[in-house]
Formats: C-alpha cells, structure tokens, sequence
C-alpha cells in the first residue's frame, strides 16, 4: 500500500491487517513508556487546510508515539494565508524530506494530486465531501472490538449525508466487512444515486431505525451549506434526532464529532452507557498508528535489523471474535 486516499481503495483484507495491527498497538498504550522507535529518524508533515481537533491531534500523537519527528503546518498563521497555492506549498515541504504527508483540504482530490506531486507517502484526513478513510478505519476497528464481526450487522447511518466524507468512507468501509448499511436523512440531504453508487439503502425517516444494531449519527455541517436543506434546525431535530425514545437498549451509537448537542443527538444518549463515541477517540490514535505503520514499514524489517532488534515492533495481534 502506497498511499491511503480513499476506502474505495482498499479490499477487506486490507481493512483487516489495518485493524489487527492497531490491535497491536493499544497494547503498547498500556506500557508504562508508550513510545516504540519503528520511525525513529522519519519526517511526517501534517497539512492541515481546515478546523481539526480529533483527527490532527491523533495524527500528531500517533506519528510521536512511533518516535517521529513531525511537522504539522495550518493555513492560518502560515503561507497558505499569503495566497500560495497547494503545488507550491507540497514543493516547500517535500524539500525538508518527508516520508509521510497527512493533508485535510476542503477540495475534494487534493490528497489524489498530492500523490502526484510529492514521492512522500499520502494519508487523505479528508477532502471535501469525498472521502475520510481513517475515520472509517477506526469506526470499523471500534466495531470489531465490540462485537468482534460486522458480518450481517445491521448499520444505520442517519443525518446529513449530503455533505459528509465520513458517512461515503463508512458506508464502504462497513459494507466491505459485511455490513447492512442504511443512510437516513431528509431527501433534501441525501445524494441523488447515492444507493446505487455505493451499494446502501435509503430511507428517509426513521421508522425502520428500531432494526438496527448500530446507530451511527452526522453533524449537521452548516459551514458546508450554502442553501437553506432543512426548513429549521429545530425542525429537523424533531424529526432525526436519535434521543433515549429513539434509541433501543440493545443498539450501539456512535458520531465521528464533533457533537452538535441537541440538534443530531440528545444529551442523555451522548454521555449514556450505549455510546462509543468516547471509544472511537481512543480508536482513533491507534488506528492512525498502524496506518503510519502499513505505509512507512509494513511491518516488513528494516534493511540489516536482526532478530530481536528492539526497532522492530511484533506483528499484529489479531481482533478475536467473542466467544
């Protein structure tokens, strides 16, 4: 593996490796000394054209935790404010020598032209409304851990899919591993063709909701939105909030974040028992650790190493499904 641009990318058995290895990996978050030296001496660039808290901050942590040095460079403050353009930009700081280049942009496509322009490894933390392949791959790891299979789970994915890259990497995700996938949200917020596409259903409302095993909710992503797609935010909570009524005791939540409290979910169900919200946070920086992995080692020796080289780190622990 190259590059991680997209989930469409990507086979199950991908997916898999990607997720025993971050098996692997949380239990090196148990140590007393949480770091382990397989990057030591690699530069990662983190490039970052919009808002991150959860994704720019664990990819930071994650590229650390394998001692990395990184670079993480944001819009503001820097010359990207000044009008240089991404090409530019990509030419600066491939000169410092990068193996790795994490980049979240607004356009869909630029982690594809990133590839293109930089002989670094290219991580896509999402681009427009395109694709956010790590937050899939977590979301799919959080999953394993908890029921072990996505096989013949029921998934349903309820808000504004409209304008969300998590809502296509998931469905793909989620689907590859076996899953029943429905989006959910008002006609106004779901894509034309979206089912045929990618091989979902489509409701829009939530009558069907009590069927599922996981109940996954969007923001509302009003600083996409150039148009007025609901009549009310007040309007569309009433009808696609997932609240305590809503949500069946056996059922599973999760949201990528940030919450939007009151309006996609209720505050009881956020902070209630059936939430791994929290669980994917945690996810997410080993996750992104066995990405950094994948591309920069593959869990492959380094030229020379010997047997029992403390560089080198054990192969994957394997996710087991319960008993």
């Amino acid at each position: 593996m190259r590059n991680l641009l997209a989930i469409a990318d990507l086979e199950r058995s991908d997916i898999e490796r990607i997720t025993d290895r971050a098996e692997g990996f949380a239990e090196v978050g148990r140590r007393d000394i949480k770091k382990v030296p397989t990057l030591r001496g690699r530069t990662i660039i983190n490039l970052f054209y919009e808002s991150s808290t959860r994704t720019s901050s664990s990819f930071e942590l994650a590229a650390k935790r394998l001692s990395a040095d990184v670079v993480t460079v944001k819009a503001a403050g820097s010359s990207i404010d000044k009008g240089e353009s991404l090409k530019d930009t990509i030419a600066t700081l491939s000169a410092y020598g990068p193996e790795a280049i994490v980049i979240r942009s607004p356009h869909a496509g630029a982690a594809e032209l990133v590839a293109r322009w930089s002989d670094a490894a290219v991580i896509n933390a999402g681009d427009g409304k395109h694709e956010h392949p790590s937050q899939a791959l977590l979301d799919v790891y959080t999953l394993r851990r908890r029921l072990g299979t996505l096989e013949g789970k029921r998934i349903w994915i309820v808000g504004d899919v409209l304008h969300s890259r998590v809502a296509r990497s998931n469905v793909l995700a989620f689907g590859a591993m076996g899953a029943e996938v429905t989006v959910c949200g008002p006609p106004t917020l779901i894509p034309r063709g979206f089912e045929t596409a990618l091989g979902c259903r489509v409701s829009y409302d939530l009558a069907g909701l009590g069927e599922a095993d996981v109940v996954y909710a969007l923001r509302m992503q009003r600083e996409r939105m150039r148009e007025s797609f609901v009549p009310s935010i007040r309007e569309y909570a009433a009808q696609y909030q997932i609240d305590s009524r809503r949500l069946g005791s056996r059922q599973l939540l999760m949201h990528p974040g940030p919450v939007n409290r009151g309006i996609e979910l209720s505050p009881e169900v956020i902070d209630g028992p059936q939430s791994l919200i929290a669980e994917q946070v945690e996810s997410g920086l080993v996750v992104r650790m066995a990405i950094l992995y994948e591309l920069l080692a593959g869990g492959r020796p380094r030229a020379g190493a010997r047997v029992g080289d403390p560089d080198q780190l054990p192969g994957p622990t394997p996710i087991k499904e319960p008993a």
